[in-house]
């Protein structure tokens, strides 16, 4: 599934202004707004780069100051943006008020006529895109953006199939962004055949393939068993599915969640749950699934064994959820202290 001369992996979806709230703030409470940027596919990029995997970020950013200080903080974090297409009025932006206790995290967006939300198929040189590349990642995040957004995902994805790349697709259903015309599973089912790796939460699957499951979403107590009837649905609809994915969060509060995941393998005929860690006094959960999605793919790409990179990727995501900010800032070495089961938290002199 992995091709082990060709470790560069590719990401393709938005970047977009990050403004947050002070604190556990409300939005305007006061008159102050933290500015940095986030999104899906760049979270994932990050992640790999800061795991030392050659990690190159594709999308469409305006020329301007905005768009220039986007690329900056990218190159920052060593994520490689000589792809990016320079084009298109302006930068996303989302809001985010971090939530506590039984007051939940609100995210708005206001990414329409955004860059990459404009961008066509015929904007970007896959051949140039995929040069050395040996995998490819989307999330159904981007194909909700717009109609054309759709188009350049389905189009990205087939080329990178066709070029011999492994590709990975989170799933990561935004009910917010579905506002075109066209129901989540009408585009995610024409991303799927050309897709090796699906990643999702507890309610992806259902909402982005129209996959049943009955159980109730979220809660505590979630039900492997179910979730692995789930997984193997997938890979009975998908027969170029090799593996699936799934993060298992059990929320009791805005920052105490359980937090634990498990995979289904086609090749191995196998399925595995990680451990699972409790995560008392979040700091901030957003992007914890894309540090999730990174860590599985440094742990396939380097060839570990399915469970060690199904454990590097849970313990890489816990980790996530105690920095603030989309981009998760680990070293391996802190990744596998934890998953070696080290969660005291010592100060480390």
């Amino acid at each position: 599934m992995v091709q082990a001369e060709k470790k560069k992996v590719v990401t393709l979806g938005e970047i977009m202004v990050r403004l947050r709230s002070p604190g556990s703030e409300r939005l305007f409470q006061s008159p102050v707004l933290e500015a940095t940027f986030g999104g899906g596919e760049a979270n994932v990029a990050i992640t790999l780069a800061n795991f030392g995997i050659e990690a190159s970020f594709v999308t469409a950013l305006p020329k301007n100051a905005i768009g220039d200080a986007a690329i900056a903080f990218l190159r920052s974090m060593n994520v490689d943006t000589t792809k990016i297409a320079r084009q298109g009025k302006r930068v996303g932006v989302y809001y985010i008020e971090v939530g506590a206790g039984p007051r939940p995290s609100n995210v708005i967006y206001d990414r329409e006529h955004s860059a990459i939300a404009e961008a066509k198929p015929g904007d970007f040189n896959w051949d140039d895109i995929f040069s050395g590349a040996g995998w490819f990642h989307v999330t159904g995040i981007t194909p909700a953006i717009s109609a054309s957004c759709a188009a350049l995902s389905v189009a990205a994805t087939k080329a990178a199939k066709d070029r011999g790349l492994t590709v990975s697709c989170d799933l990561n259903y935004r009910k917010a962004l579905w506002k075109y015309g066209k129901a989540a599973p009408e585009i995610m089912k024409q991303l799927m055949p050309h897709v090796d790796v699906v990643v999702a939460n507890e309610e992806d699957i259902q909402n982005s393939l129209g996959m049943q499951l009955d159980q109730k979403i979220g809660g505590a107590e979630l039900s492997t068993k179910k979730y692995e009837a789930l997984a193997k649905q997938v890979l009975a609809a998908f027969g170029n599915v090799e593996l699936v994915a799934i993060t298992l969060r059990e929320s009791y509060s805005a920052d105490h969640n359980d937090w634990s995941a498990m995979c289904c393998s086609r090749r191995e005929g196998k399925v595995l749950v990680s451990r699972k860690y409790q995560l008392t006094d979040i700091v901030d959960r957003v992007g914890g699934g894309d540090a999730f999605a990174g860590g599985l793919i440094y742990g396939l790409v380097k060839k570990l064994d399915l469970h060690d990179a199904l454990e590097f990727a849970v313990a890489a995501s816990a980790l996530k959820h105690t920095i603030p900010g989309d981009a998760n800032r680990v070293s391996i070495e802190e990744v596998l202290k934890l998953a070696g089961g080290d969660v005291s938290g010592r100060v480390q002199r």
